[in-house]
């Protein structure tokens, strides 16, 4: 389980820190706006009515302790630089921040912003699935179904092979590739027992990666 901090509650944050909450993370929720505030207070671990630009009212409510921070405040280029640059002295080790245009988005980089999101593009459910999905060392969108990724081998494969495991059958998915240590093999063998530390490069819609990843 990581630790979110959620700064503003617009659509998008306010969806982002729900899905996050729902994935079974720690959310810390936060807008100036009480409203909002009290909306989500019993969707998420804590919510709080607070001015992100303050930097005092960051370090009171221990933002230098979360694992990740999520400026969705991108309406307000201003705003969301100068709470960027206050998460990023204060040592998050990640931050994510919405951003209105590509203009925005390049300036929040170098900002130091570790990953930009222009919501129109990518969805709060995709980015909520990706952020919690800790066995994702690699993915590609083919369409708003389907992507191919790279996942670890879960626990429960380990000494089974593919063909024991029925991937196709049971999640609807191709393992294209097995990856042990530097070697990739393509097609795998699917008779070959799986290893402890080996990979799987998979074809397959988006809501099989949670059931993948959980097995």
């Amino acid at each position: 389980m990581k630790s979110y901090l959620v700064i503003g509650l617009g659509l998008f944050g306010f969806e982002l820190a729900v899905k996050l909450y729902a994935c079974g993370e720690e959310v810390l929720a936060m807008d100036t706006d009480e409203t909002l505030v009290n909306r989500i207070a019993d969707r998420v671990t804590r919510a709080v009515t607070a001015d992100a630009r303050d930097f005092d009212v960051l370090q009171k409510l221990g933002a230098e302790n979360f694992d990740r921070a999520v400026v969705a405040i991108g309406e307000d280029l201003g705003a969301s630089a100068l709470v960027t640059m206050h998460l990023k002295t204060l040592k998050i080790p990640y931050i994510i921040c919405k951003a209105q245009d590509e203009t925005h988005r390049e300036i929040l980089e170098r900002l130091g912003a570790n990953r930009v999101i222009i919501p129109e593009r990518e969805t709060a459910d995709k980015l909520a699935l990706g952020l919690t999905s800790t066995g994702v060392m690699e993915y590609i969108e083919l369409s708003e179904e389907y992507g191919i990724l790279e996942i670890n081998a879960p626990v429960s494969w380990v000494g089974k092979s593919i063909r024991e495991l029925s991937i196709r059958t049971r999640y609807g998915a191709n393992i294209l590739a097995t990856r042990r240590g530097d070697a990739l093999v393509l097609p795998p063998d699917i008779e070959q027992p799986i290893d402890k530390g080996d990979s799987f490069v998979v074809l397959g819609q988006y809501s099989m990666l949670k059931k993948m990843e959980n097995a």
